[in-house]
Order: C-alpha cells, then structure tokens, then sequence
C-alpha cells in the first residue's frame, strides 16, 4: 500500500486536510523509538486505489530545533523506515507563503514527489490575496493545489493530483545549488556510503550524529569524512537556509498580489486580547468559564448515564440466574465502569472548549502573552500550552513539551505539569465536592460548587508554579532560552476538526482507561467477594446475631452481613494494613482500597468505590454519591464522608502524583528512572502532608 506523508509548518491547517482526506478512518500511534504522536489514516484515491496517509508533525525546516522536527528529519532522510513516503502533500498556508516554502523546497530536493496543498484559499480570496499559481509552480518544479481545509474546496482536485504523481514520479532537478565544501562532502558519501541522493547524503553530514538509523560503524566513516573535508555544518546550515530565502523570495514577490495593507479582524482583536494589562484578565475570565461549563452543562446528561447503568444492573439481576457471575457482572463490571462512563460529559466538554480555543487561534495568543511570566518561574511561553494541555491530560501534555529547546526549561515543564488538575481527577472532585461544598448560588449566578471546582484547580496550577520556581533555583543550564512563535489570524473554529478531536480524545479515555477499570474491577469483586473462608463464616455469623439483637429487617441484616464480610475479605485485609497510615488523613480503610488501585490511573477511584459499595449494599437503587454519603464508621457510626474527609481526600488528589502512565512518559521523556521517581517522591510528600494538614483543622 502506498504512503502519502502530509507535511508543513505548525499551524498551516495540516490537521484539517487529514481529517477531510481520512474522516474516522485514523488511529494515533508513536513513531517507532520515541513518544511524538503520530497520526495515520486512510482514503481512497479516484483510481479505487487505498492509501495510507501519514501525517507527519509540523516543522519549519529539515534542520531541526525541536523532538518533533527531528522525526520529520528522521523518516525524511531513511529510505528503509517504515513510514517512508511515496509522495509528499505539503500544505502551505497562502495567506503568509513566504514562511512556509523554506521546508517544502527541502523535501524537494530529497528526490521525494511532491505535491503542493495551497490551504486557506477561500481565507486569501476574502483578504484579497491573488496568487500567481503557474509562476510559483514553474519555479518549484511541483504541482500546486488551491484548496480549504475548512470547507473541503479542492480536495478531489487534490487527490487526482496525488494519483497522477504515483503514476509517474519523474524525478527533478536539484533546487539548491552546493558550494565547493558541500560537493566534495556529497560526492564522497555518495561514492563510499551509496547514498543515492545528494540532498540526503548532505543532510546525513549535517545530522549524522543524532540520526537512530545509522550503525556506530557509519557514523564513525561519515566523522571521517567531514572532517577531511573541513566541513563545518553549523555554517554551512545558515548559508543554505540565506541563500534558498534569497531564491525563492524574488519569484514569491513576483507570485503574490496583495490589497492595500488595511487593519483586519485579527489586528483589532489582537490590541485587546494581547494587551499588557486586559490579556492576563480575559484569560483567566475565560479558563473560568471553562470550568463553570464543565461542572454545569454535564449534569443532565450524567444523570442519564447514571439511571442507564443502574437500569441495566437491575435488568440482568432479573434476567440472569443468581449466582457469582451474575454478581460479576452487576457489581463488577458495570458498577466499575459506570463509574467512569458517567463523566464522559465533563470529559467531552474540556476538550471541546480547549480544542474551539487552539481552532480561533487563541492559545497561540497564549503562549505569548505568558512568555514573560513563564520566564520568571523557570518555565517557556511554550509551557503554557503544556500546562494548558495538563486539563485535559498529562500524558500528550508531557509530550507537548518536546516543543520547547532549553533542556532546563522543558524538564521543568514536564516535572510540574501533573499538577495541573486532568480530566481523569474530574470524577474524583465531582464525587467528592457535594460533600464538602453545598449546591448554593453566589450572587444568584455562580454555583459554589463550580466554584470550589475551579479552586481546586487553581490550587494544582499554585503547585505548578511554586515547585517550577523552586527547581529553578536548584537545577542549573547554560542553554539560552528564546521563543519563536508564529501568530496564526483569527479564524472560525472548522467544526468537522472539533468534533474529530473528541470522538478521538473521549474514545481513547474510554477505551485505556475502560481496559484497567475492567480488570480492576474483577480482582476488586473478587477480592471483596471473598476472603479467608473461616473468617468469612466468623464475620457472616456475628452480622446475624448482631440483627437478631437489634431487630433488624430482611434487606437490613442483608446489609450488614455484607458489611461484615467485605470486612473480613481479601480486600478487606488490605486495606486495613495500610489504614494506619492514612487514618490521620481521616481515611478508612474502604478509601485506602481505592488509593492503591487507583496508582493505576486516578479515574480508577471512584470506579473501585462503586464496586465495594456495589458489594457492600443491597439497594441497587442507590447511586455512588448516595452511597458514599449514607458510609459510616462501624465503631463510632459516625459518617465516613464528612466535609473534612472529603475536602482531605480532595486535597490529596490535587497534589498526588496518582498516575503511573504518567510515570511511564516521563521516564520515556527523560530517558530514565531519576526524574519520575523524584517527580512520585515529591507530589506524593506534598499530597500526605497537605491532605494531613487540610483534616486536622477542618475537624
């Protein structure tokens, strides 16, 4: 099957041709060896010919200043790699071309057939931007395409083009002309390394070092190499990228027409939401409202999912024959992951408000109107976009960070960003927060529970910072620290690319974290179903002769021998070896059960709450809020979620590093164990003391 690599610049609406080429048909894997995402799909050309489209991170040239330029350069510059394309669609943003070639020309000479997506066309029109589309092609030695990733204009045009190129890869000329030093380095890699192209063999001088395909043993004869030649790469980059600039420039000149320049939408927006002083404020009115609309606008539909589970619990308790498997089913199965599945609202909402905002191009505006701000904490503008990223979840977030150059800077990044409050805490705090905080309005507008969920997010990004500014004080770097950004125009979101982002976001919450809820709550039900068998006989038999003391009914001496039983359950051992610990943190052993299950992921706690209290009651009617609020403690009969439990249990949630997924990217980030295990020490030091401290004063 054939290969198409989409390439360009960040922000040239790359995103958008993928989604309109490929639709659902697309998967998000790593590339091989590191942890840059990569997306792939696939779509039919008009020949009835499938191809698989690849689509490769932005970058701004070959020679690269960040993790995901370098893959670009890494799959660019290897034949034998795996996502090695046949053809190339570059997509260039029309409206600010003369950014956007310098890359594009470089794939060129790399012998690769290329083809040139000319994006926001219709944006350009608008603008009044002509472009002379048969001079600029005629220079480039590439078919060039008008399209719009907006509205889809062009994209058949576009694929006919492809289907073209694969039929006929005629080979052309090479753009960049090399001087002395560069011919004689080329000509001896390609006569004693068979390096076939010219631009590639120049490349592989340039980056050999850093390049994964190459064996130590062809590494030490292109050192050699070089060095007779006196080739100096760092020089000879910056005369190629001057002298392509001074190339193809003029023919740019003569290519584009331009209105008078008048002050656009973008302008004017821009005096207000970049402004010194208004940014910082609207800003943070809109990360508000953010919050405000994930706690509000979910509540119908998580009450939906709620009945729908326990509807379905109830049918196959009706339908299934009594026994263990059925007990599986309703009390560990789906009361696991109806437990999960009910926040898929709040879940869907976050991505959509973040991905609209990076669509109108504001979290651009983002990381620079922070840049300064950041610096001060030890931090990059760039990190803003991490942090930012850290709602939704730390995982891509710390992955974002491969964006920033200074090691410094981007380890700090990567060490802070779990404190920022991801999507996977949002059960954790909806559960948790109507203990604590009443359902009131301030003011008649704002709803104190929002509030309150906002504060605790506000308290993560404190952390954030405060540890950011810390680490800056202790690790040291001569790296400079600089920011290049390009401020993409303000633009309507293109819905079809929202939409895509949280089926793709929300399904890979669900399945991932579906897959450890799933096996969790089965060891879970069997943990808490059974136990040493004569401690289970003990404890069942007591619960009897207690009832019979205290008259109790059917379904309340129910209760209490399954009470009892999950007491003396395996479960039940193991969380009474570890509630001396947390006992000061005003935690039973019930919570301690679900701190160690939800190492695993955090959304994992109220999953492993619902099924102990699935085990431990008999009323099936009960959701796990009127659960958790009807627990008691069997020696003093005293509620177990009171506000000072629940705002302690908040607390420790906030600054717990509870997330050993993010444990496993941050070793991968930073090539070993120290950091993350640093990053557990401290977050988890910081959760017990505060959580701690939060229980003793508000009892």
């Amino acid at each position: 099957m054939n290969i198409i690599a989409l390439a360009g610049n960040p922000n040239s609406g790359k995103s958008s041709i993928f989604n309109q080429l490929t639709g659902l048909r697309q998967k998000v894997a790593n590339f091989p060896g590191v942890t840059v995402e990569k997306k792939s799909g696939k779509f039919q050309l008009y020949d009835n010919e499938e191809v698989t489209l690849i689509d490769l991170p932005g970058a701004y040239s070959l020679y690269p200043n960040s993790e995901d330029e370098r893959v670009v350069l890494n799959v660019l510059t290897n034949p034998a790699d795996e996502n090695y394309p046949d053809v190339v669609i570059y997509v260039a943003d029309v409206t600010n071309l003369e950014k956007h070639l310098l890359l594009l020309i470089q794939i060129k000479d790399l012998g690769l057939p290329c083809v040139m997506a000319l994006n926001m066309s219709d944006v350009a029109e608008k603008e009044g931007i002509r472009t002379d589309i048969e001079l600029l092609s005629g220079f480039l030695k590439v078919p060039i395409v008008p399209v719009s990733g907006r509205t889809g204009a062009n994209i058949d045009n576009l694929k006919q083009v492809v289907s073209a190129i694969l039929k006929d890869k005629t080979a052309t000329p090479l753009l960049y002309q090399p001087g002395p030093t560069e011919q004689k380095t080329i000509h001896r890699l390609q006569t004693e390394m068979a390096i076939e192209n010219p631009y590639r063999a120049l490349l592989i001088a340039h980056h050999f070092k850093k390049l994964p395909f190459l064996k130590q043993v062809e590494k030490a004869a292109i050192a050699r190499i070089c060095e007779a030649e006196g080739f100096n790469d760092m020089r000879l980059q910056i005369a190629e990228t001057m002298r392509r600039y001074e190339d193809f420039t003029p023919v740019l000149q003569k290519s584009i027409r331009r209105e008078a320049e008048k002050t656009t939408l973008t302008d004017r927006l821009d005096a207000v939401l970049t402004h010194r002083i208004f940014a910082p404020v609207i800003f943070f009115g809109i990360m508000f409202l953010v919050f405000q609309a994930i706690f509000a606008w979910a509540v119908y539909p998580m009450n939906w999912i709620e009945s729908g589970f326990r509807e379905a619990a109830d049918f196959l308790k009706a339908t299934l024959p009594a026994g263990w498997f059925t007990d599986l089913l309703t009390e560990g199965v789906l009361a696991g992951l109806g437990g999960i599945v009910v926040f898929v609202p709040q879940i869907a909402i976050l991505f959509l408000l973040i991905t609209i905002l990076e669509e109108v191009g504001y979290m651009a505006r983002a990381v620079f109107i922070f840049d300064k701000l950041m610096q001060q904490f030890g931090l990059n503008g760039r990190s803003v976009v991490a942090l930012v990223s850290g709602g939704a979840c730390a995982i891509p977030a710390i992955m974002s960070t491969r964006t920033i150059n200074n090691w410094k800077e981007r380890l700090i990044t990567i060490l802070v960003t779990p404190f920022i409050s991801c999507s996977a805490r949002i059960p954790v705090y909806s559960v948790l927060i109507g203990f604590a905080v009443p359902s009131k309005s301030l003011l008649g507008l704002f709803n104190l529970q929002g509030l309150s969920f906002m504060g605790l997010y506000l308290l993560g990004i404190g952390a954030a910072f405060f540890s950011a500014f810390v680490l800056k004080k202790i690790l040291k770097s001569g790296e400079p620290s600089w920011l290049m950004l390009q401020l993409p125009p303000y633009r309507l979101p293109v819905w079809r690319n929202v939409w895509l982002t949280i089926w793709e976001k929300v399904r890979s919450f669900v399945v991932q974290a579906g897959k450890v809820i799933l096996v969790i709550s089965i060891v879970l039900w069997g943990l808490a179903s059974y136990g040493p068998s004569a401690k289970m006989g003990r404890a069942e038999q007591a619960a009897i002769a207690q009832a019979k003391e205290k008259s109790l009914n059917e379904n309340e001496t129910s209760d209490l021998v399954a009470a009892h039983k999950i007491e003396a359950s395996y479960a039940g051992h193991l969380g009474k070896f570890i509630e001396p610990a947390i006992r000061p943190l005003g935690f039973d052993w019930k919570i301690g059960i679900a701190l160690v299950t939800s190492f695993a992921a955090r959304e994992v706690f109220v999953g492993t709450m619902a099924t102990i209290y699935s085990i431990g009651s008999t009323d099936d009617e009960a959701s796990i809020r009127d659960q958790l609020a009807e627990a008691r403690r069997p020696d003093t009969g005293a509620k177990v979620y009171t506000a000072a439990t629940a705002m302690s249990l908040l607390i420790f949630y906030v600054f717990a590093m509870q997330c050993m997924s993010t444990l496993a990217v941050v070793k991968r980030e930073t090539g070993g164990w120290k950091w993350p295990l640093i990053q557990f020490v401290f977050m988890s030091g910081i959760a017990y003391l505060a959580s701690w401290f939060t229980y003793q004063l508000m009892s």
